[in-house]
C-alpha cells in the first residue's frame, strides 16, 4: 500500500513533533529533578518515553507503507520553568497542540480517502483522549496543593493516574 507524498510528509511532521514532545517532557524531567521534586521527575520521564514510542511507531509505519522518513531538526524545549504548576499546565497545553495535530492528520486521511492512514491515527486518538485526561488531572491536583509539602505528598499519589508504576503506553 502507497501513501501520498502529502500525508507522508504530514506524518514526518507529526513525528518530528512527537520526538519534540519526547525533547520537551525531558526537559521538564531534569528541571524538577533540580528543584528537588524526583516523584515528578519519574513522571515526565515515563511520558518522554512514551513519546519516542508515538514516534517511532509513526516511523514503523511510514516504512510499512513504503515511504521515506525523514528526520528534522529539533529546537531546544523550554527548560527556565519556575514551579511545578508552570511544568503541568505547560505539560496539559502541550498536548492539546499535539491532539489538534492528530486531527489534523486524520482530516487529510480523510480528504485523500486514505482508509489505511486513518485507521493506523484512531489509535493516537484514543491516546490523546488519555493523555490530555490524565494533564488535566494531575494539574487539579498541583493547583490544590498551596505549599511544597503539599507537593511532595503528591508525589507517591500522582502514579496512580498512570495505572501504576510507570503505566503501559
Amino acid at each position: 500500500m502507497q501513501i501520498s507524498e502529502n500525508m507522508a510528509k504530514k506524518i514526518n511532521e507529526q513525528i518530528e513533533a512527537e520526538f519534540f514532545s519526547y525533547w520537551t517532557y525531558l526537559a521538564m524531567a531534569y528541571k524538577l529533578h533540580h528543584m528537588g521534586f524526583k516523584g515528578f521527575a519519574a513522571w515526565y520521564e515515563a511520558q518522554a518515553t512514551e513519546e519516542m514510542t508515538h514516534a517511532t511507531k509513526m516511523a514503523g509505519y511510514l516504512v510499512e507503507v513504503g515511504a521515506e522518513v525523514k528526520l528534522g531538526t529539533l529546537k531546544a524545549p523550554k527548560s527556565d520553568y519556575s514551579s511545578v504548576q508552570e511544568i503541568v499546565k505547560t505539560a496539559l497545553d502541550h498536548e492539546k497542540m499535539i491532539t489538534g495535530r492528530i486531527n489534523d492528520l486524520i482530516d487529510v486521511a480523510q480528504s485523500e480517502n486514505d482508509r489505511a492512514t486513518e485507521n493506523f491515527l484512531m489509535w493516537y486518538i484514543d491516546e490523546q483522549v488519555e493523555e490530555e485526561s490524565t494533564a488535566r488531572q494531575l494539574l487539579e491536583m498541583v493547583e490544590l496543593a498551596k505549599e511544597k509539602i503539599q507537593l511532595l505528598l503528591l508525589e507517591g499519589r500522582i502514579w496512580r493516574l498512570r495505572g501504576g508504576a510507570g503505566g503501559e503506553n
